[in-house]
């Protein structure tokens, strides 16, 4: 891959190469009549944990991940949140758990009713398509089409080897009369099944390596590493280009597109001036376009572990032997293969809602406090996932300096039904564990969770252990009224020449996990950008 800079002037410049900017950095350039620059504040995706799919929670804290921090949360006890995300080639593809999980029908409908029906879901599941190659057996969804495509840049598989335990998870969710879906991505996914996963022979296989690497071959894309974007440069109300560190100038004859993420992106634009006019003046930023909405609508999967002692030696602890690694570089097969989350269940928190609202990820292992820590004992997880939060945050500015992290409130259980939900998933989580597939697996409780105890002490220990799942979109909104940040194309209202493409457009989080849909919205975004550019 090169890192060549030959210009400073190019036709599109990408900020962020993580899950969206690699897309479009390989779909912009594959036009031999355009210059793309795609700038990443961090490094290159070498190291060999990257790889290891199992070995993910060994690259948080690390130089390739970010070590953001939440404000203080009244919803979870006072605490601040750990908030990891992807900081090298790849970004949060190549930090993260692996699973491709689209989400339900209804999350892109309600898409489609934000921002125009292209965005709806028969329109836009075309997306996933087209950047997924399918290397398990062929699946029909109900509507008897292929699920997933089998052409794209991105690997998707079945887990290749999944922990003996998976198998209980499964027998206990048909015990309880769950659905069983011969594939997790079909429209509605109400049910369980195993977990399909961003891997390549065992592997991970992230945006850099789908997109990246392959485009990374043109004499068109200039890959530029270790470069921080300070702010947008500006001609009157025209985006013309980006500051980066020591005052260098990348100019832009198109188009700017912001793919630095939820977090990232709307700090872009505050910094620039564009964002709530009374929270800039504030900050001591001179306003360039008013658009309250930038940084607000911060929505987050929070999650809350429920934890078993396991008494066999059976489960990821201690997985990573000298054997087991070896057998991994050999054959990319065994327990380094895992993505620790290696089932799913989609599930209602009251039977009357018309689509699921908890989603329950089995982990083959004590995971707990992100795995920070290895566990020393065997253990098994069932993680409770609140996937339709009524709570929103905001992401605010700290100061005017690009290195100094914006505050970043979740507002965490700030809507009380919230809570309930989560205490309900955490019941159904208990069930499956009582279900006689775990007898053999399972010896009473481990900390965090507290056991069999009354709703008010549940909702209590859930405020004290909860955590990120790692998804928060929504600060930039896309839509069709006014207040939107992007419209339905995607361009940031109020100026010229500037785009935010990643997971902070998405009008509402999606009941699944959002790797899948934003790689899809760059893959929407690429098809934009070349029309108005014919235009």
């Amino acid at each position: 891959m090169s890192s060549r800079q030959a210009t400073t002037e190019y036709d599109y410049i990408v900020v962020g190469a993580g899950s969206a900017g690699c897309v479009l950095a390989a779909r912009l350039s594959e036009d031999p009549t355009v210059r793309v620059a795609l700038v990443e504040s961090g490094g290159r995706d070498r190291k060999t944990e990257i790889r290891i799919p199992a070995a993910f929670p060994k690259l948080f804290k690390s130089a390739y991940d970010w070590d953001f921090s939440t404000a203080k949360q009244p919803g979870l006890g006072g605490r601040e949140l750990y908030w990891p995300r992807g900081h090298m080639l790849g970004g949060c593809s190549s930090i993260n758990a692996m699973m491709w999980v689209r989400g339900h029908r209804d999350d892109y409908d309600a898409w489609g009713e934000a921002a125009g029906a292209e965005w709806s879901h028969d329109e836009f599941v075309r997306y996933f398509r087209r950047a997924e190659r399918w290397t398990g057996s062929a699946v029909a969804n109900p509507a008897g089409a292929s699920v997933y495509g089998t052409e794209g840049p991105l690997s998707i598989s079945p887990p290749r080897d999944p922990n003996r335990t998976t198998a209980a998870f499964l027998d206990a969710c048909r015990a309880a009369g769950l659905q069983e879906l011969a594939e997790l991505n079909v429209p509605d996914p109400s049910g369980f099944a195993l977990t399909p996963v961003n891997q390549r022979g065992g592997r991970r296989w992230s945006t850099a390596d789908g997109y990246l690497r392959p485009a990374g071959r043109r004499r068109n894309l200039d890959v530029i590493t270790d470069a921080r974007v300070r702010r947008l440069a500006f001609e009157g109300t025209r985006v013309t280009g980006v500051v980066a560190d020591a005052g260098k100038v990348l100019s832009a004859r198109r188009e700017v597109i912001l793919s630095a993420g939820a977090i990232g992106s709307p700090h872009l634009l505050m910094l620039s001036g564009i964002g709530d006019p009374e929270h800039l003046r504030e900050t001591g930023i001179e306003v360039r376009a008013a658009s309250p909405d930038v940084g607000r609508h911060l929505q987050d999967h929070l999650s809350t572990a429920v934890t078993m002692r396991c008494p066999l030696p059976v489960t990821l602890t201690g997985a990573d032997t000298l054997a087991n690694v070896g057998r991994f570089l050999l054959s990319g097969r065994g327990p380094l293969t895992s993505n620790v989350g290696e089932a799913v269940a989609f599930v209602r928190s009251t039977p009357e809602l018309a689509a699921p609202d908890i989603e329950l990820i089995y982990a083959p292992v004590p995971f707990v406090k992100h795995g920070l820590t290895p566990p020393d004992k065997h253990g098994v997880t069932i993680g409770v996932i609140l996937l339709q939060p009524g709570s929103e945050g905001r992401i605010t500015l700290t100061d005017t300096n690009v290195s100094t992290a914006p505050r970043i409130d979740p507002a965490y259980l700030s809507d009380a039904t919230d809570l309930r939900r989560l205490i309900a998933g955490v019941r159904q989580a208990e069930a499956l564990f009582a279900d006689r597939a775990f007898a053999p697996y399972t010896a009473g409780p481990m900390a965090p969770y507290p056991g069999a105890v009354d709703d008010e002490q549940l909702g209590q220990a859930i405020r004290e252990s909860s955590e990120t799942l790692y998804h928060p979109v929504g600060t930039c909104r896309m839509g069709t009224d006014d207040a939107s940040v992007t419209d339905p194309r995607l361009r940031v209202r109020g100026v010229e020449g500037l785009r935010v493409v990643d997971a902070s457009v998405m009008p509402r989080i999606t009941r699944g996990h959002t790797q899948a849909p934003t790689v899809a919205i760059a893959e929407k975004a690429a098809e934009l950008i070349r029309e108005d550019a014919r235009a």
